[in-house]
């Protein structure tokens, strides 16, 4: 039986312009991809939104839909452009842009996982990169690009949560010392991709819990913010980026004591930024 690219949950009425999504939190992990991989099951899952989308699948309680990934980060990833084929990896490909993500070994079909591991031993054809992109990467963004349009034409507006984790011990900034490492990053391409208004309303409710937030630095967003993000269509998308020892055991990829409570406190945060979307009242007819 084929495995689907991604699972998508609606409430029982959307009644927000807010979409939620987790692109990198799959984690069908099958026996073909394990068996072609140098690594062992748990470090590939370094490179995985683990559990990003337990915290986030209970929006549809606040009205709005949750798409998710299916299969992991390290197979397919999905906040990629289809074209970011790295030819270090890729047979017959000929890499003619300078794109940093492609030549760290971070492109549609990764090369590495955490730490700069190798994922396989020499490389893969084309056409298996292609079936990857074919079946797992491009049905996940024709239902987003369905949501966001059919959100959209229902509001007026269609709101973007892209939802990320991101590793406690990250050298994101010389400057800043580890403790003072923030809790949540919004990454709206340096304020391309979201409104401003819209972004300075979701960092005070992170603020308002207690969370310290950070913007753009390091995570300012990538293909998805890039992709659906066009304020001046009032298409707007916000890259989220949870610190994953909130609520995780970053080495033994367990959740920890205070999972159960920071997804009250998370889930108490979603229904505020649903709210944000609650703003834009459905089209007549609709």
């Amino acid at each position: 039986m084929a495995v689907p690219s991604h699972n998508l949950r609606f409430p029982e009425v959307q009644s927000t312009a807010v979409i939620f999504a987790s692109p990198h939190s799959g984690r069908y992990y099958h026996d073909d991809f394990l068996n072609r991989s140098v690594l062992d099951k748990h470090t590939l899952r370094s490179s995985e939104d683990a559990f990003v989308d337990d915290l986030v699948s209970q929006v549809t309680k606040f009205g709005a839909p949750f798409l998710k990934a299916v299969m992991p980060r390290a197979y397919v990833d999905l906040n990629r452009g289809p074209d970011e084929l790295d030819p270090v990896l890729i047979s017959g490909i000929v890499n003619r842009s300078k794109n940093n993500r492609i030549s760290s070994g971070l492109g549609v079909i990764p090369r590495v996982v955490g730490h700069g591991k190798e994922i396989y031993k020499g490389k893969i054809s084309q056409a298996e990169a292609e079936i990857r992109i074919l079946n797992y990467w491009r049905p996940y963004h024709l239902a987003l690009k369905k949501l966001m349009i059919e959100t959209h034409r229902k509001f007026g507006t269609a709101i973007l949560i892209d939802c990320h984790s991101m590793p406690t011990l990250l050298n994101y900034s010389r400057s800043i010392e580890l403790h003072n490492m923030p809790d949540i990053i919004l990454g709206d391409q340096f304020g391309a991709s979201a409104e401003k208004g819209i972004v300075d309303k979701i960092e005070s409710i992170f603020v308002r819990e207690g969370f310290n937030v950070g913007r753009n630095i390091p995570f300012s967003g990538a293909f998805i913010t890039k992709e659906y993000g066009f304020p001046l269509s009032n298409r707007h998308a916000l890259q989220v980026e949870i610190r994953r020892s909130l609520y995780m055991e970053e080495d033994t990829l367990c959740l920890n004591k205070n999972f159960n409570y920071f997804k009250d406190v998370f889930g108490c945060i979603l229904g505020q930024i649903a709210k944000i979307g609650e703003i834009s009242k459905p089209i007549a007819g609709e």
